[in-house]
């Protein structure tokens, strides 16, 4: 585990040399990148530090042990060598996940998309609940939210809303959301009391940076109109809502929610970007769970992921066969625990893959 470490550190002190130099300060892609590596590596090496003052402990507790001079000092470091010992398996199993490569997207912000599908009215009122989770979750993390575009549903919620989501890792968090979800339970407008299922599907793609991808205008069409929905004065009245096709792909991004056509418009340039990056990252993550058998690739949109069962208060994630008796508390934003779940799976498929040994 020591040369592992070591090898680690190496790497620190050249990324630490590096992100300092005039010639990487100037070039922000590759500075954006050292100064994420940096980062990780600084988790790395604290855990390092962790690792060799257990291992120096242990050491220092045997030789006062073998003197055996000091019968108080004897207990004393028993003790101590006990609580190493027990430390350092689960130290090494922290570093080994942290020692797994991490995807580069993982650290970006993200952009989060609902659309009601199967069931009508009910579908758009799940959409909206769904809405309301995540960003009840994303408050709770620090995270910062704004909606980008949306379509009111007729009986409430949403027939579709987008929304953006900037913080800390943002992405590698939010990315096995990505799938339908459905929902098992008597809508508002049945009158009969049958359980009815519908369903809404979630999609999640990095925010692209500009140096991600390069958009050449000519192949961007721009129409402007009026928004629709609250707003205040300027609803209706002018053209600040922003619509943008990318000819080559088809792709559509629009943006209705400032007041601003020019914010309006940068906003719809920032989810295009995402949603040609996204089309990249797609292929190459299907490709990649092709590979490993992946239980959790946030790759395959029509996937139906998770079910939220009402009358019997539960929710269940088909990917890894986990259910929780739960569903008040998950519905109104507390879903760290089937996050948690995720990714450690998806992290014990990629430990399996690298084929390490510690």
């Amino acid at each position: 585990m020591l040369e592992k470490l070591q090898i680690v550190k190496q790497r620190f002190d050249e990324v630490s040399d590096l992100i300092i130099q005039p010639d990487i300060i100037t070039d922000q892609k590759r500075y954006v990148q050292l100064n994420k590596e940096y980062k990780d590596l600084s988790i790395l090496m604290k855990k390092r530090e962790e690792y060799i003052s257990l291992t120096n402990s242990i050491e220092e507790a045997d030789e006062i042990i073998k003197d055996g001079s000091d019968a108080e000092m004897v207990e004393m470091a028993k003790m101590e060598m006990d609580e190493s010992k027990t430390r350092i398996p689960q130290l090494e199993e922290e570093i080994k996940f942290l020692l797994i490569p991490k995807d580069p997207e993982d650290a970006k912000n993200a952009v989060m998309e609902i659309r009601a599908g199967t069931g009508g009215d009910e579908a758009s009122i799940f959409a909206g609940d769904l809405f309301r989770m995540y960003t009840k979750y994303c408050e709770g993390r620090g995270w910062r939210t704004s909606v980008v575009d949306f379509s009111e549903g007729t009986s409430g919620g949403f027939k579709e809303i987008q929304l953006e989501i900037e913080g800390a890792d943002v992405y590698g968090v939010l990315k096995f959301e990505a799938g339908v979800h459905r929902v098992q339970r008597v809508p508002q407008t049945e009158t009969q009391g049958r359980v009815h299922t519908s369903a809404a599907t979630v999609m999640v793609f990095p925010e692209a940076e500009e140096f991600d991808v390069q958009i050449e205008m000519k192949d961007v069409r721009i129409d402007y109109f009026c928004s629709s929905g609250p707003g205040g004065q300027s609803v209706n009245t002018t053209y600040s809502a922003v619509r943008l096709t990318h000819t080559p792909t088809g792709l559509v991004a629009q943006c209705q929610d400032q007041k601003s056509q020019h914010k309006n418009k940068e906003k719809a340039f920032k989810v295009l970007r995402s949603r040609l990056y996204d089309l990249e990252l797609a292929k190459k993550q299907a490709e990649d769970a092709l590979k490993r058998g992946s239980m959790v690739t946030s790759g395959d949109r029509s996937a139906k992921i998770r079910t939220y069962n009402y009358p019997q208060g539960r929710v269940t994630d088909h990917r890894i066969n986990l259910t929780l008796y739960d569903l008040g508390n998950i519905i109104d934003g507390d879903i760290q625990k089937i996050i948690d779940e995720l990714q450690l799976v998806n992290n014990t498929e990629k430990l399996k893959e690298t084929g390490e040994t510690f």
